[in-house]
């Protein structure tokens, strides 16, 4: 054996938790301008008044969510005057989750697993941050998953017209929106967008100069020194570049070496790159799955397999040849599309002829969504 292998107990990372998707870094670089003005608006609430109700918008991996959480670990270190509670509405997206989310962050306990109303829950999440002369800061993280459920405006309403039936309730909110196409203010009820008024804070995507500097942030922090040459870094920055995302850079890194360890090497080489970037890209649709219902995997699964067969997937085509095996009605069927849509899983597009006819397709190879979906 070559003296330069690995050996069965060495490895090329001097701190893989750097590789993590939800990682926190302790260097947090171009966004300064953002922080601070998230900062201005949240600043009323050291006062004892409602903060500024902010959304936060911006393509996947711009750092929004990483922004709000530096800002939320900041206000807990500082004050116990602001309360901040940051949700996933990936997977919390319901009102009642999200209610259960709250009571669980002012309790350290979860709500009573069964016979709780909504009523309930909410009454004494009001007692609690009366009882405390707390103000609530509720990060609603994907937002745009409660519009996808029709639940975006209940939730906004009870948060933000809580204090009109409970007096000295004082809540505001982030919403973090990455779908660029949303307007959360032509979505919301009239009576949600009379309290709601927020202030926007855009996140530009990175620049290739950023993001090389963030991922060699990374480098220096995860892996050992003459890991990664500048070449195959420069390839990583390439292909993070092409996809858009920093989350796929950073996973990009951690595959590339894993790869190599595999191969009981002392250095990543571009073959690890391209071996690791066949999943990497696919970052995005790995994630957007785990948040589907088991209808909606089914809905999706289903579409995949057809587009390996036909040429042209008409909307109405396809529910009629899967709405007895999916067990679904038009109207649902319907929803989900412009669920998977707006997640960037299909294009829905519109074909004119005898009528306006909705064609489907696939924004993923559709080989590996089955694959991923198993």
């Amino acid at each position: 054996m070559k003296k330069d292998l690995l050996m069965w107990d060495e490895t090329l990372f001097r701190d893989v938790e750097v590789f993590e998707i939800d990682y926190m870094p302790e260097q947090f670089d171009f966004r300064d301008s953002q922080i601070r003005e998230l900062a201005i608006n949240v600043k009323p609430g050291l006062a004892g008044a409602r903060p500024l109700n902010t959304i936060c918008k911006g393509l996947p991996g711009t750092g929004k969510t990483t922004t709000v959480k530096m800002l939320f670990s900041d206000i807990e270190e500082k004050t116990k005057k602001i309360i901040p509670v940051y949700i996933n509405c990936q997977i919390d997206n319901t009102k009642f989750a999200i209610f259960s989310q709250i009571y669980k962050k002012l309790t350290k306990r979860p709500p009573p697993a069964s016979g709780t109303s909504f009523k309930n829950l909410f009454d004494q999440v009001c007692k609690i941050l009366s009882d405390k002369d707390a103000v609530l800061l509720v990060c609603l993280d994907d937002a745009n998953y409660l519009l996808y459920e029709k639940e975006i405006s209940n939730v906004l309403y009870t948060l933000l017209r809580s204090h009109e039936a409970n007096e000295g309730v004082r809540i505001g909110v982030i919403t973090i929106i990455s779908d660029m196409t949303v307007d959360l203010m032509q979505e919301v009820d009239n009576r949600v967008a009379s309290v709601f008024r927020p202030s926007e804070i855009y996140f530009a995507p990175y620049s290739q100069s950023e993001i090389s500097e963030i991922l060699n942030q990374r480098v220096m922090q995860g892996l050992y020194p003459g890991v990664l040459s500048s070449d195959i870094f420069e390839l990583i920055v390439e292909q993070t570049m092409k996809s858009g995302d920093l989350r796929v850079g950073i996973d990009l890194l951690k595959r590339s070496a894993l790869n190599a360890e595999k191969d009981a090497r002392k250095e990543i080489v571009k073959d690890d790159v391209c071996r690791a970037y066949l999943i990497s890209k696919y970052l995005h649709l790995s994630s957007s799955v785990k948040t589907l219902s088991d209808e909606e995997k089914g809905l999706l699964k289903a579409i995949a397999q057809m587009s390996q067969k036909e040429k042209e997937m008409n909307a109405g085509s396809v529910f009629d040849e899967l709405k007895d095996s999916l067990k679904i009605g038009y109207t649902r069927y319907s929803e989900i599309l412009k669920k998977f849509d707006s997640m960037r899983l299909i294009n829905l597009n519109y074909k004119e002829g005898k009528g306006r006819t909705r064609l489907i397709t696939l924004r993923y190879d559709p080989s590996r969504i089955i694959d991923i979906l198993g």
